[in-house]
């Protein structure tokens, strides 16, 4: 591991790309999937789940991201286990813990053309997330593309498509979750909660950390 510090007024900035997904259960139980294909950290995947109770847990795949996650969201508790997540098609199974998870892609909704014709190297600035913010309050209620995270930390999502979700099974503890359902009430992990409607969110998330933070050595 090596220890990152910079100097200056700016801190610094970690970039993830890949795909969030936000799902309501018939059950009450909210579940929103990180699928990361580049990161600082490698590829992962992370899974947040807030029951009906409230209770919001997170589930991830080693302690390293535990640690980043927890200190970037909030959580009532943290589970380090592995987190497997398999694309075939427009189906997608997850499985993280107590939780399993099968559900299906729609169609790509009329806002996610609107995102994928923006040019992508616009679409990752924090500076285009502040603008989109505005946008994102009227059109997705509860859903913010900027603002303050855990530890001081600044976070920024930069949406670049968007589909429906049509089908959902799965089960927690063994327990049915139910259908598919809107995310209501939304979620209580970060500033903003997903889309009330279930979705598949293509996105680049920029997250300004603290000035000495500790990372995996770069690969050759």
């Amino acid at each position: 591991m090596r220890r990152v510090f910079l100097s200056g007024v700016r801190r610094p900035r970690l970039r993830f790309d890949g795909w969030i997904v936000g799902l309501g259960t018939a059950s009450g139980t909210r579940v929103v999937l990180g699928h990361w294909f580049r990161s600082p950290f490698g590829p992962f995947s992370d899974v947040m789940v807030e029951r009906r109770d409230g209770e919001r847990v997170l589930f991830a795949p080693d302690r390293r991201m535990a640690e980043f996650v927890s200190g970037t969201y909030d959580f009532d508790a943290v589970r380090v286990v592995p987190v497997g997540v398999a694309v075939v098609a427009d189906t997608w199974t997850v499985a993280a813990g107590p939780l399993r998870l099968r559900f299906v892609t729609g169609r790509r909704t009329p806002l996610g053309y609107l995102l994928r014709a923006v040019p992508g190297p616009l679409a990752r600035r924090p500076a285009w997330c502040v603008i989109t913010d505005v946008a994102a309050r009227v059109l997705l209620p509860g859903v913010r593309t900027c603002g303050s995270a855990g530890r001081g930390r600044k976070e920024w999502y930069g949406a670049r498509d968007l589909f429906t979700i049509r089908e959902l099974s799965g089960d927690y503890d063994g327990a049915d979750l139910g259908g598919l359902a809107p995310v209501e009430p939304p979620v209580r992990f970060g500033f903003g909660s997903v889309p009330r409607r279930p979705a598949l969110t293509r996105v680049t998330t920029t997250v300004e950390v603290e000035r000495s933070l500790s990372l995996p050595e770069p690969t050759s």
